[in-house]
């Protein structure tokens, strides 16, 4: 699933290519894509309109519309927005075709579990999947002090904590997995044994393993890619995440695969404590 940088990698790359643009012709090929609307209600809201800009918050992205309109759209385990320069043939798992007056946008997901929701532009904060969640961990508010305000008193795994999109919005199971490496700490541990030494270290850990998968343009293994295509290039800088029973790059020792809280982990028990 796209986390943070992978969903930020795509607003940076659509912004260049879609802002300003209108959205002259929509092709639904599937109306499930769709959360909330009949193929026909989406489309007399889309049609005509400019894109405005694109933003993010957590693992959305945020296509403002310029008549007070914003699509929401969430890739969820393997959506892809691609942007074509010339009339690209729609392949088997294109579902949405946004058509500009130059170029189109195809909206393709092989597994069906993304979506697109159509929301007032006033009213987009209000939505529950956005209204949940936690401080943006790549902006100015996301301190120290807030983090450690964020995990008090969760007897939780700290890899359960920072999974919970109520606590930190946009950290997945990688980026989640490296910055607890980075931080030295084992994602097993109660999230409120933390003291505020290893809060302040974890916090670092976490503002660095994002800004890093940023600068690399995300992590593909399979699916993902930006809106060019592309993929990205964080894959080969991991240092636990998919490594399992490999010598860990700092001490050697093999690194270890568990279960934790239903999601798949990958720490070194030399490193982390």
């Amino acid at each position: 699933m796209p986390e943070l940088p992978e969903v930020e990698t795509i607003r940076r790359t659509l912004v260049g290519h879609v802002a300003g643009r209108t959205i002259e012709t929509l092709e639904v090929r599937w109306p499930g894509a769709l959360l909330g609307w009949q193929d026909s209600e989406f489309t007399d809201i889309v049609q005509g309109q400019m894109i405005e800009g694109i933003g993010r918050r957590g693992k959305y992205l945020l296509i403002a519309l310029k008549q007070g309109w914003t699509l929401i759209a969430h890739m969820r385990m393997t959506g892809k927005l691609l942007y074509y320069a010339q009339p690209e043939p729609a392949e088997k798992h294109t579902h949405v075709v946004f058509r500009f007056d130059q170029g189109e946008l195809h909206f393709n997901d092989v597994r069906k579990f993304g979506r697109i929701l159509a929301v007032p532009t006033d009213e987009q904060m209000l939505i529950p999947s956005l209204a949940r969640l936690g401080p943006e961990p790549l902006e100015a508010g996301f301190t120290p002090t807030v983090l450690y305000q964020r995990l008090a008193g969760k007897k939780r795994p700290i890899k359960a904590a920072l999974l919970d999109q109520d606590v930190v919005a946009g950290l997945g199971n990688i980026y989640t997995d490296e910055a607890l490496f980075l931080a030295r700490l084992n994602p097993s541990r109660a999230a409120q044994s933390l003291n505020e030494k290893e809060i302040q270290v974890l916090h670092g850990a976490i503002v660095t393993v994002l800004q890093a998968g940023i600068e690399a343009q995300g992590t593909s293994f399979r699916d993902y890619r930006d809106a060019n295509g592309e993929k990205g290039a964080f894959q080969e800088a991991l240092q636990v995440y998919g490594r399992a029973n490999e010598p860990c790059q700092v001490c050697g020792r093999p690194l270890t695969k568990s279960r934790l809280s239903g999601r798949t982990t990958v720490f070194c028990p030399e490193c982390q404590h």
